[in-house]
């Protein structure tokens, strides 16, 4: 994973996500889930702005919520 922002920072970009976008932050992870399977990042990123036109630090900040998810995930288990 790449280096990201801070935490405050990500959590202000995911919270206007909505309104930059009109889709919820969990409609964007069910997107990443159904979306092709890069092993790189960056080509995540990639992808999203793209195929879903989104600013890059939208795009970052999204890729990086959906590992934290998954990670979170996968612990559980």
């Amino acid at each position: 994973m790449s280096q990201l922002f801070s935490d405050e920072t990500h959590q202000n970009l995911l919270s206007r996500i909505p309104a930059c976008t009109g889709r919820e932050v969990g409609d964007w992870m069910r997107t990443v889930d159904d979306g092709p399977s890069f092993f790189r990042f960056e080509d995540k990123v990639n992808w999203l702005r793209g195929e879903h036109q989104l600013a890059y630090g939208h795009a970052k900040a999204l890729i990086h919520e959906h590992d934290l998810r998954r990670g979170r995930a996968a612990r559980k288990h």
